[in-house]
């Protein structure tokens, strides 16, 4: 591979992130990407802000191989999980959630004129790359 080629790899350092735009993921939420292998160079984490536009919800999906934990700092957000998303949980400010590596799940915001917003840590530097989409 000739120099040009070679990938950019952030080398970890002490950073703060200021996310400048709206991604969208592969669950169809808009986020802003914090901390991650691609942005700090992250080896074993990742962290984002996630917001949940009014009456929206994200696609069904599981991930691969990490566990998520999401703190919420505005709303109510429903999540259906498991076997053909029977089971169900509701989280609003100032809860935390935890979800399993591997557990299938959507969120579902519950306002329909509020976004819900919340932080979401997984342990994984490029969890996109893991995001497996689940047909219930």
């Amino acid at each position: 591979m000739s120099p040009q080629e070679q990938p950019s790899v952030v080398q970890p350092t002490v950073r703060a992130i200021r996310p400048s735009r709206e991604v969208q993921t592969l669950q169809r939420l808009p986020y802003f990407v914090g901390v991650s292998g691609e942005t700090v160079g992250a080896r074993g984490m990742s962290m984002h802000l996630v917001v949940i536009p009014p009456g929206a919800r994200s696609d069904p999906h599981a991930h691969r191989g990490y566990e998520t934990s999401i703190y919420v700092l505005q709303g109510r957000v429903e999540t259906r999980y498991g076997e053909g998303l029977a089971q169900s949980v509701v989280s609003e400010t100032g809860d935390f959630l935890f979800i399993p590596a591997g557990v299938a799940h959507e969120a579902i915001n519950l306002s329909a004129t509020e976004p819900a917003r919340a932080i979401v840590a997984r342990n994984d530097p490029a969890e996109q790359d893991n995001v497996v989409p689940y047909r219930p």
